[in-house]
């Protein structure tokens, strides 16, 4: 039986030496691809004070209040699709899109077609996309990178474009690489309007998913924080780790010619309506860009981000996002208002959080009930802490999956948060990428606005109290005996759950897994 043993202890010895080998085998030759691929530098082109629409409805704004920035906040998921669009209408100069997913589904497809019809005008397009949800699109992305004045780059990518055989062993070998992605959204146009906030590329983020639609939240920029969001761009577009996808993959010929077909198929279907109808009547689009629609102006506003450094590994910077915003959580002197719908603190974040407390801060806390929770291991991670913040006297409240809300506009949807902001004493807040979690602080790059201002503080925290509405989310209490219950104040009468609401008995099984598991860094 021992001479079993140690037979089994040294194939297994073997394998593991085997495979460490052939990981470092991986590293090194990814490695002496990519320094080979690597795209020249390019940078943000230089700004013009009258060439483009953007520029004569921007400059007059910005030229009266130097070194500002002014802010929309787009909580409404079709005013968000039609300040991108219109912003790509508009320009005349430059689109540099940086997202963590650009699905290819028919809002997605809307807006590739829009980007496509801005290059067509002569418009230089620099589109960077994390490699994690790009894999399954690249031959659109291939054919419009054949464009002449469309580049697109992958961050972090896989050499196997094909196969899942072959690029699972790829993404096996390459773990603790390929397992950092850039998980930023920035839309910039003409280097004069920056959209940054939450939302991705997809029918999910813009209400066309008839399933799930995501409540998220972005800010529309013009001023200063415009020029640090480029920067931030040009720093990742000429990164180590943003791969030029000619490199990777090369376009059938008469491949652009078919993709702008299927494209513009898209707008011309009656599912296009409203949101073509968005372009042509919404004020707050059309005078963002004219210049009539009041902006929230401040001297306090910083475009936080973290170095793409962060993806190779690096060690975090005290200019990195996690620590900025930390801080300034930490200087909560009234009150902090946090929205994260991927929220695990830690012991670490219930102790930070409790202290909070006892300072006399009052906390509230907004994520995702399990039901409403589109990543159920995230969920798991989080469960466990939810008594212990209560205890301490957070407020938690978590989204309803199938709260008082207007469905998706091709048919009833449920409801998943998405939005990742803070409000701190009612002055000052952040819109960006960044969940408080292990993973967006450790390990994805993440990015978003840092503020200070009363107005635009006012707006989020309306926005805070309307998502913990009862219509839209339970309220988390301990009962007399120490016990967690949801409780539903919408209901009539009042409904108080003992376990978690809306969610069956497997959903509920794989988040109790997943708390059990030594897996919270990766979540």
């Amino acid at each position: 039986m021992k001479a079993k043993a140690k037979k089994v202890l040294k194939w297994l010895a073997l394998g593991l030496a085997v495979f460490a080998m052939a990981s470092l085998l991986s590293l090194y030759a990814y490695g002496r691809f990519a320094e080979r691929a690597r795209g020249e530098v390019v940078m943000a082109l230089p700004l013009a004070d009258a060439q483009t629409a953007i520029d004569r409805a921007v400059v007059p704004l910005t030229d009266a209040r130097p070194g500002q920035t002014g802010m929309v906040i787009l909580g409404d998921n079709l005013d968000a699709f039609a300040v991108r669009a219109m912003t790509a209408r508009s320009a005349g100069r430059s689109l540099d899109l940086q997202y963590y997913i650009w699905h290819d589904d028919f809002t997605g497809n809307m807006l590739h077609n829009e980007v496509l019809r801005a290059a067509d005008r002569g418009v230089r397009v620099r589109l960077l996309l994390d490699d994690m949800n790009a894999h399954g699109s690249h031959s659109a992305l291939a054919a419009l990178d054949t464009h002449p004045n469309i580049e697109v780059r992958l961050f972090n990518p896989t050499r196997a474009r094909s196969g899942t055989l072959a690029r699972g062993a790829e993404l096996l070998l390459r773990f603790f690489s390929l397992n950092r992605r850039m998980h930023h959204k920035t839309w910039l146009a003409d280097g004069r309007v920056a959209v940054v906030g939450g939302r991705n590329i997809g029918d999910e983020y813009f209400d066309a998913a008839a399933d799930v639609n995501f409540m998220d939240t972005d800010l529309a920029l013009v001023g200063d924080a415009v020029g640090q969001a480029e920067a931030v761009f040009d720093a990742y577009w000429n990164s180590a780790s943003a791969i030029p996808l000619a490199a990777l993959v090369r376009a059938p010929e008469g491949a652009l010619e078919r993709t702008r077909r299927s494209l513009g198929a898209g707008h011309g279907s009656d599912r296009a309506g409203p949101y073509l109808e968005r372009l042509r009547g919404s004020s707050q689009v059309r005078e963002l860009l004219q210049g009539r629609r009041p902006l929230l102006w401040t001297r306090h506003a910083r475009l936080v981000s973290d170095s793409p450094e962060k993806a190779e590994g690096a060690e975090p910077g005290p200019d990195w996002t996690t620590p900025l915003l930390l801080a300034r959580m930490d200087r909560a002197e009234r009150s902090l208002r946090l929205i994260s719908p991927y929220f695990v603190p830690g012991q670490a974040g219930v102790d930070w959080l409790a202290g909070m407390r006892r300072r006399g801060v009052e906390v509230g806390i907004l994520t995702n009930s399990l039901a409403a929770n589109d990543v159920v291991a995230v969920h798991g991670g989080y469960a466990g802490y939810r008594v212990p913040l209560l205890r301490a006297g957070v407020g938690l409240y978590e989204l309803k999956a199938q709260g008082e809300r207007e469905g998706s506009l091709f048919g009833s949807s449920g409801a998943s948060l998405h939005t990742k902001a803070f409000v701190v004493d009612g002055r000052g807040g952040f819109v960006g990428s960044f969940n408080l979690d292990p993973r967006s602080m450790n390990l994805n790059t993440e990015m978003g606005l840092l503020f200070e201002s009363e107005q635009a503080a006012a707006e989020l925290e309306a926005l805070y109290r309307r998502k913990t509405a009862p219509e839209l989310a339970y309220r988390l209490a301990l009962d007399g005996e120490g016990r967690l219950r949801w409780h539903d104040d919408a209901a009539q009468p009042p409904l108080a759950w003992d376990r978690e609401p809306d969610a069956g008995f497997w959903r509920r099984l794989g988040a109790a897994l997943v708390g059990w598991l030594p897996v919270e860094s990766q979540l």
